[in-house]
């Protein structure tokens, strides 16, 4: 079952870039520049951010599973979609369409684990949802551009529906093996007592927990986009370089989530995420300010992902905290799925935030934001322990 579900969270990482690798391709067939292209990814991660706080009650009233094959399914239809489309207007579709799709995934994803995975395993079980999911990010450039390189976008989109076909068959084939356990699906409830549908948004850990994945999804958007342009600029390395100090810091990324999965389960997840990211922040600094040689900078591009890898199984069980020390086990969905909706803001924000300072050239300033971004994150992260342990005191 964990294996399942990190299959399809891979799934909806792909199509995350289901479009950006055909960028070039969809620009100049459909006659459009880097602005009217990119705003497709913003409809994406917008209805995505939107959808995802409120299929959180759909999960909570239906069941993770039923919501799961919805999400798949609207993965399928907009790559279908995608291989048809002849304008403008139908990209902006397959944008939003993916955008819903997207939108489900966590709230399912975490509430069928938090249900199904005994306490001690939580920790391994989040490690391998968050490394499937930068599996998903590794493989969709390599596989789309390199169909519509060969046989053209269009067959590329084809190829990315199948992708959601063979999720589609085999989560049909183990579906029961997802199905909630007997009386998980009620109104939210608490040491016996009712909790009402929206009463988790008066919970200040659940709102720092919010406030955390802002922060630290704002600050990778900022090293996804533009860390190539920068280490040109910083260091002096070339375009290949940048892409691979880029892939180095994923790669380092998801050895960092292996190894805070372990980690995790000693407890103390606030203090391992602000060890891991004060480590990842002081190494970010150190990228802005010092003058490195140039082979230094992919081992610290490693470190960098590494460290901010290892807070990933922590964060998940840092939310899970929020989610049970006040509304039970009722209450993940809607829990996670706001939560959870902090991290296609932050991506959707990070553009904004940090695109002003690369016109200006102010590349150094970059690295210094975003790693001033993990330090206000530590605070929260620290905020929401000590709030849940209160609560569970």
């Amino acid at each position: 079952m964990i294996c399942l579900i990190g299959f399809v969270h891979g799934v909806s990482h792909f199509f995350h870039l289901l479009l950006p690798p055909l960028f070039p391709w969809l620009m100049h067939d459909f006659g459009l520049s880097f602005t009217g292209i990119g705003a497709t990814m913003t409809i994406f991660f917008v209805v995505s951010a939107i959808g995802q706080a409120l299929a959180g009650f759909l999960v909570d009233r239906f069941g993770a599973a039923r919501v799961l094959g919805g999400g798949i399914s609207c993965f399928l239809l907009a790559a279908l979609l995608l291989s048809v489309v002849d304008d403008y207007l139908g990209l902006t579709l397959v944008a939003a369409l993916a955008g819903l799709g997207n939108s489900v995934f966590h709230p399912a994803d975490f509430t069928v684990l938090n249900r199904h995975v005994s306490q001690h395993r939580l920790g391994h079980a989040f490690s391998i949802h968050g490394l499937s999911g930068n599996l998903g990010w590794a493989l969709a450039p390599v596989f789309m551009t390199g169909i519509a390189a060969t046989a053209g976008w269009r067959v590329a989109a084809l190829a990315a529906a199948g992708i959601a076909a063979l999720a589609l068959l085999l989560f049909a084939w183990r579906r029961r093996t997802l199905a909630d356990p007997p009386g998980s699906l009620v109104s939210g409830a608490a040491g016996g007592q009712a909790i009402s549908a929206f009463g988790f948004l008066r919970s200040p850990a659940v709102w720092m927990c919010f406030l955390f994945f802002l922060l630290i999804t704002t600050a990778f958007g900022g090293i996804q986009n533009f860390v190539m342009p920068i280490l040109q600029n910083l260091h002096g390395l070339s375009l290949a370089a940048g892409a691979t100090a880029l892939s180095a810091y994923l790669v380092g990324g998801a050895g960092g989530i292996l190894t805070g999965g372990f980690l995790a389960q000693k407890g103390e997840q606030e203090r391992l995420i602000a060890a891991a990211l004060g480590a990842g922040a002081l190494l970010t600094i150190a990228l802005a300010l010092l003058p490195l040689p140039q082979w230094s900078v992919l081992p610290l591009m490693v470190g960098i992902g590494y460290c901010t890898g290892i807070a990933g199984p922590s964060r998940d069980l840092l939310v899970r905290r929020a989610a049970t020390s006040r509304f039970g086990q009722a209450a993940y969905g809607r829990v996670y799925g706001f939560v959870y909706s902090g991290l296609d803001t932050g991506l959707a924000l990070a553009p904004l935030v940090f695109g002003g300072l690369m016109d200006g050239g102010r590349f150094a300033a970059v690295l210094i934001g975003i790693a001033a971004l993990w330090g206000l994150s530590i605070l929260t992260a620290l905020r929401v322990g000590g709030v849940t342990r209160q609560a569970a005191a």
